[in-house]
């Protein structure tokens, strides 16, 4: 391998070492300001460093045709010491300022959402159902009116026919039935 390949290798190591402390800050900022649940800690750690891992080999691939050296190892340390000495904080403090902006834009679409589509079809929805209501205690109320109107016809129905009536027997479960129909017509009623 000549000296060019290795310094064009030991360059990306670099970048690289660098690039896995600025994806680190961010997944340790996200983490602490997301509060994922402590069990799930240590498998966003592994996957991370699997990522990291495979980020790596593919550099180390597309650089060298994949062949692990000394420098490389030394690349990657330089490029994550110098990386969490100078950009940290600054990687840091602008995560935390992404996350509190898309919070913000969270938020604000939300209560957009909520002033916009939400209240009115909920207003909508509480209007309809209000005349429902009061559509069917109209109906109601009208059923008893007309059937306080035919009550005396009834009444004049029920004596003309008691003669036929009082030799019919019914079976037991009819008049289970019927007190039944009866109970539920007066709760209603």
């Amino acid at each position: 391998m000549n000296p060019s390949v290795q310094w064009i290798t030991l360059l990306w190591m670099l970048f690289s070492g660098a690039a896995m402390g600025v994806a680190f800050d961010s997944y340790r900022v996200l983490a602490g300001q997301l509060h994922f649940p402590k069990w799930s800690k240590h498998t966003l750690d592994f996957l991370y460093w699997i990522a990291a891992a495979f980020f790596i080999f593919r550099m180390l691939y597309f650089t060298n045709n994949g062949q692990l050296r000394f420098y490389v190892f030394v690349g990657l340390f330089i490029g994550v010491w110098i990386y969490f000495l100078l950009w940290s904080v600054i990687t840091q403090r602008f995560v935390v300022m992404l996350i509190q902006v898309t919070k913000g834009i969270l938020s604000f679409l939300y209560k957009l959402f909520r002033m916009l589509l939400w209240n009115p079809i909920k207003g909508i929805l509480m209007l309809c159902l209000g005349l429902l209501r009061f559509l069917w205690k109209f109906l109601l109320s009208l059923l008893r009116l007309v059937l306080k109107c035919l009550m005396p016809f009834w009444r004049l129905l029920k004596w003309m026919l008691r003669p036929i009536t009082s030799r019919v027997r019914l079976p037991a479960w009819s008049k289970q039935l019927a007190d039944k129909v009866i109970k539920a017509w007066k709760r209603w009623f």
